[in-house]
C-alpha cells in the first residue's frame, strides 16, 4: 500500500508544485525565442506532416469510405501517432529529468517523485492541443465528429497513469545506467513502426503479426483509434488490457522509484 499512499500524497499535497513545476517545463523550455510556446505545437506538427506526406502520398497508403474504415488515412495515422509522440516525448524527458535536477535530488525535503510527473504533464499538454487540431481537421473534411471523441479525456487520464509508471522506472534506472538516454533515442526512433499507428494490422505478414499483440503500446494506439478514426468501440479487449497495464505499471513504477530514490543523492 505504500506506492499507492504516496502517489495519493503527490496527486494532493504536492498538487500545486506539480502544477507549477509543469508549467515552468513548458515556458522554460521555449523562452527567449521568436515564436516560443508555438514549437510546442510546431516541432510535432511537422513530423506529423512528414508522415502523412510519406505514408499518405508517397507510398500511396488508401484507406476510408467503408463502414469498417469510415475516416480517411490522414485521421487513421493522426489518431495513433498523436499519443505515441506524448509518449516518447515523455519517455525522453524522464530518461535525464533526475540527472538534470541533481541539485532538488539532494535536497532531503523535496518530493523527488514530482520530477518525472511534471515531464507527463508536460508532454500530455502537447498532445492534448495536437489532438484539438485532429479534431478541427475531421470537423472540417468529414463534416462530423464522432461521439466516441467524448472519450479522449478519459483516454489520456490511462494513458498518463501508465505513462507515470513508465517514466519512473526510466528516470530511477537512468541515475545507474547513464546510457539510459541513448536507449530511449533509438526507442522513440523505431518504436512507431512496431505497433500499427502508420499502417493496419492486416498489412503485417501473418507470421510476424502476434508481435503487435505483445506489444503494450499496441493497445493504446487501438483504444485511441477506437475513439479518433473508428467512431466505435472496434477493439473492446484493447481497452480491457490498456486499463489492466495502466494500473499495474503505475503501482510497480511507483514501488520501484520508493525503493531506488534514497540512493539518488549517493549516486549524483
Amino acid at each position: 500500500m505504500g506506492a499507492w499512499r504516496d502517489l495519493w500524497l503527490l496527486a494532493t499535497k504536492y498538487r500545486a508544485l506539480t502544477w507549477q513545476m509543469a508549467r515552468r517545463e513548458v515556458t522554460d523550455r521555449y523562452s527567449g525565442q521568436v515564436f516560443g510556446l508555438l514549437w510546442m505545437v510546431l516541432h510535432p506538427l511537422s513530423l506529423l506532416l512528414v508522415y502523412v506526406f510519406i505514408f499518405g502520398y508517397v507510398f500511396k497508403v488508401r484507406i476510408g469510405g467503408t463502414p469498417e474504415l469510415p475516416l480517411d488515412y490522414t485521421t487513421y495515422l493522426l489518431a495513433g501517432v498523436i499519443p505515441w509522440l506524448g509518449f516518447q516525448d515523455a519517455l525522453a524527458k524522464s530518461s535525464t529529468v533526475i540527472l538534470g535536477n541533481a541539485n532538488l535530488v539532494k535536497q532531503v525535503i523535496f518530493p523527488v517523485e514530482i520530477l518525472p510527473v511534471k515531464g507527463v504533464i508536460a508532454s500530455l499538454a502537447g498532445q492534448a492541443i495536437l489532438t484539438l487540431l485532429l479534431v478541427v481537421y475531421v470537423i472540417a473534411v468529414h463534416r462530423t465528429l464522432p461521439w466516441t471523441y467524448a472519450l479522449t479525456p478519459l483516454l489520456i487520464l490511462i494513458q498518463a497513469g501508465m505513462m507515470i509508471g513508465v517514466c519512473y522506472v526510466v528516470s530511477a534506472i537512468s541515475v545507474f545506467f547513464r546510457d539510459t538516454k541513448d536507449f530511449v533515442q533509438a526507442f522513440a526512433t523505431v518504436g512507431l513502426y512496431l505497433m500499427p499507428a502508420l499502417y493496419l494490422p492486416e498489412f503485417v505478414p501473418g507470421v510476424f503479426r502476434p508481435l503487435l499483440y505483445l506489444n503494450p503500446l499496441s493497445y493504446l494506439v487501438w483504444c485511441y483509434q477506437d475513439a479518433l478514426y473508428f467512431g466505435r468501440i472496434a477493439h473492446p479487449y484493447a481497452w480491457v488490457v490498456l486499463i489492466v497495464f495502466s494500473l499495474v505499471v503505475l503501482r510497480l513504477g511507483s514501488h520501484v522509484f520508493q525503493r531506488l530514490k534514497t540512493v539518488f543523492g549517493n549516486m549524483l
